[in-house]
């Protein structure tokens, strides 16, 4: 063999490497883009496509509440939480007096967990959902902790992944929760799942923050349908445990490094509630009625809050920006 043709053939060889590697580069990113894995270290479970029920009725009624870019805001309502007077009445008030929260509302799916909860939600809102489950009465309140609870609790994640395998991204949201502001603007542009916090530590990528499952935003890939079905097996791990509990022992595990799934905390100066202040009233988005046991208690709080944000709406623009009103709660969830 020549030299001239040995060099011809090496910058060959090397042009093909070259090639090959661009379009490893370029398929990656497209990977990563559709928010698909590599399924090569993850469970076989975890990339099982099968829905668990009839989904005909829900992805009707989640189309009809979508966002132009299919996301849904989505809460869950039992009977004890909806009779007129009670915490759903002012989770609706709250959207009617927030600031640009009206709108929202007709992208919210109320999701009732019983007959009576769904039948009151068909009287007072548009996009109503009757979540069936078979053995299981879930129209009395569920006590913190109990059985009734922990059942409610990993029904609602078994039923937020089916909504993600259907494509749909959404914000769930406790109904003890006022919606102030559209926290849209507010939400991590690049994270796959991001959740407010009972505590939160200053950064958002701090796993030492602590998650609160009222309130998060997720979007529908890959990696957070895997991410749902671990959770919800997670179950079996930890029996005792609701869902916010074994996320707490789950979001450092390696496996959801290996899914790529990017997790965000909500600072809660925007998102916050009754386990840590959202102190200024000019950007709060949401306040939780959390640390709170007791639906008495949380509907005296939840109703004081209401009037801490009118008196803060009636206010001129230069004595907002003072501050000189904040939130008197806790009061009787103290």
């Amino acid at each position: 063999m020549s030299p001239k043709t040995s060099i011809q053939l090496r910058r060959g060889a090397l042009f093909l490497t070259f090639v090959t590697l661009i379009a490893l580069v370029l398929y990656s990113a497209s990977d990563l883009s559709s928010g698909s894995f590599s399924s090569s270290s993850i469970p076989s479970y975890l990339n099982d496509s099968s829905l668990p029920e009839s989904t005909q009725e829900l992805e009707e009624i989640l189309n009809n509440a979508s966002m132009v870019n299919k996301t849904v805001i989505l809460t869950t309502l039992n009977e004890a939480w909806a009779s007129p007077g009670s915490i759903f009445e002012l989770f609706l008030k709250g959207f009617e007096l927030g600031d640009g929260t009206h709108r929202l509302l007709d992208h919210l799916v109320v999701v009732a967990l019983d007959q009576n909860a769904y039948n009151r939600c068909l009287i007072v809102h548009k996009h109503c959902y009757a979540l069936v489950t078979e053995g299981v009465d879930f129209h009395q309140e569920a006590y913190f902790r109990t059985t009734q609870y922990l059942k409610m609790m990993w029904r609602r994640i078994d039923f937020l992944q089916t909504v993600l395998q259907l494509g749909y991204s959404f914000v769930f949201t406790d109904a003890d929760i006022m919606w102030f502001r559209d926290p849209f603007p507010r939400f991590f542009p690049d994270a796959d799942f991001q959740i407010s916090c009972d505590k939160f530590f200053g950064r958002s990528d701090d796993m030492e923050n602590r998650p609160n499952g009222g309130f998060n935003y997720v979007k529908s890939n890959n990696r957070t349908i895997a991410f749902y079905k671990f959770w919800y097996s997670s179950r079996k791990i930890y029996p005792k445990y609701h869902d916010q509990d074994v996320l707490n022992k789950i979001k450092s595990e390696p496996l959801i490094r290996k899914m790529g799934l990017k997790i965000r905390f909500l600072d809660t100066a925007y998102f916050g509630g009754l386990c840590q202040h959202s102190r200024d009233l000019n950007v709060v988005c949401t306040m939780h009625v959390n640390c709170c046991v007791g639906m008495d208690r949380k509907l005296r709080d939840m109703k004081m809050m209401l009037q801490d944000w009118r008196a803060f709406m009636s206010l001129p623009l230069d004595l907002k920006n003072q501050s000189i009103i904040s939130w008197r709660v806790p009061h009787s969830c103290r």
